[in-house]
């Protein structure tokens, strides 16, 4: 018998017939003996609906009203949840993020969990009961309501199964595992078995939407075995787990692509100790999360900044770069929002040389020209221009062999 926290997202809780379709999941679960915590997403576009909401009402969202209007969608669904598990003769009991003792810091709308108080889940599970949570939210320590932000149920799940030790936290969504790469780009894409926590934190690092990057941080912090797979077809899907000393590391497990990013660049920037220290402070100090950076070789006494931020904190990194510019006397400030960053990721690339060399190579041979170049001891990340995104995918795909490697 094994203590299993499931957590389901939008997509599948996203109508009464896919809620119904993880009430009977359960009980199969339930059938052959294991126990079961389940942590539920908001249905569908429900999120993204309230949000709308919001924009109509008002152009001001104080964080603390927003995360209280953004938490109402899991509260739905798991009071339906539990519904139809009732309607199955499984005795469970719905639990919003508070009631199942996530205690978080005071940050709204992307709270940090500080603690999780499991005690009332425990005692749902030594009931017999099956427990469903809220994901993505919690309660403050100031006692008000807040929520994680996007992909937080991940974090819910993975947080609550190191509390109660389970077993394994199985992630379910619209998608069988994790894959080489896209299947919609490149079709012989395949799923891999197994991968390890510092591939995958590469791989949500490098544009991967699935698990979210901070549940697989919480994940492989607490050693968390991590089982994603598909509520549609409730196949295997792919283990997330700790590398394993006895087995050789795959050369490359998957290429990825993130077109989330815009590059900016600071032009004429006096080559003198402790500007780049004040530019990247001041981005720091307005929570910017800036990505990837390159500096020129000094000419002349000056050089070139360049460095990669989300798209929706461009407008925001540009007022700060004019301001500074301004202030240590560059020249101007640049923005190109076409752009992509694809990656390489694998943990055989630390003991097989000429990994690079054969990115570099293949990109050449294609035309694709290379903006920028970031590399971890799992990684090598290049920007390029975003029209040839997908043909980079595909052809760094094929120079690795992907298709045909068994993981």
């Amino acid at each position: 018998m094994a203590l299993l926290v499931q957590k389901f997202g939008g997509t599948s809780v996203g109508d009464p017939e896919r809620i119904r379709e993880v009430a009977d999941h359960v009980a199969r679960c339930r059938k052959r003996g294991d126990q079961v915590v389940l942590v539920v997403s908001a249905m569908g576009k429900e999120t993204d609906e309230l949000l709308r909401l919001a924009g109509e009402v008002s152009g001001i969202r104080p964080g603390r009203e927003m995360d209280m209007l953004i938490t109402a969608g899991e509260r739905k669904s798991i009071a339906l949840v539990a519904m139809a598990l009732a309607d199955r003769g499984i005795e469970s009991e719905s639990y919003t993020g508070s009631q199942a003792g996530f205690v978080t810091n005071t940050s709204h709308t992307n709270a940090k969990i500080l603690d999780v108080k499991a005690d009332r889940i425990r005692a749902a599970v030594a009931a017999d009961r099956v427990p469903v949570v809220a994901g993505a939210q919690g309660v403050s320590t100031d006692h008000d309501v807040t929520f994680l932000g996007r992909g937080g149920s991940d974090t819910t799940a993975v947080a609550l199964a190191f509390a109660l030790q389970a077993d394994a936290c199985e992630l379910y969504t619209d998608v069988s595992g994790v894959f080489t790469t896209d299947p919609r780009v490149v079709p012989t894409a395949r799923r891999m078995h197994r991968i390890t926590f510092d591939e995958m934190l590469e791989m949500t690092a490098a544009g991967c939407p699935k698990p979210a990057m901070r549940s697989v941080e919480y994940a492989h912090r607490h050693k968390v075995p991590l089982h994603v797979r598909s509520a549609f077809t409730w196949e295997p899907g792919t283990w997330v787990t700790e590398e394993d000393p006895a087995m050789e590391d795959a050369l490359i497990r998957a290429v990825q692509a993130d077109q989330s990013e815009a590059k900016v660049t600071v032009t004429g920037v006096p080559d003198r100790p402790g500007v780049a220290a004040t530019l990247f402070r001041t981005l720091a100090d307005a929570d910017i999360n800036v990505d990837m950076i390159v500096q020129n070789v000094s000419e002349g006494g000056v050089t070139d900044i360049s460095f990669t931020v989300p798209h929706d904190q461009l407008d925001e990194a540009l007022d700060v770069c004019e301001s500074k510019a301004a202030e240590v006397g560059a020249a101007k400030v640049l923005a190109d929002k076409a752009i992509a960053k694809v990656s390489v990721i694998g943990a055989g690339m630390k003991s097989n040389p000429g990994v690079a060399a054969t990115m570099f190579q293949v990109l050449a041979d294609n035309s694709i020209n290379i903006e920028m170049i970031s590399t971890s001891a799992i990684r090598i990340s290049c920007v390029i221009a975003e029209d040839d995104s997908d043909r980079a995918v595909q052809v760094l795909h094929d120079a690795y062999e992907l298709e045909s490697t068994t993981f």
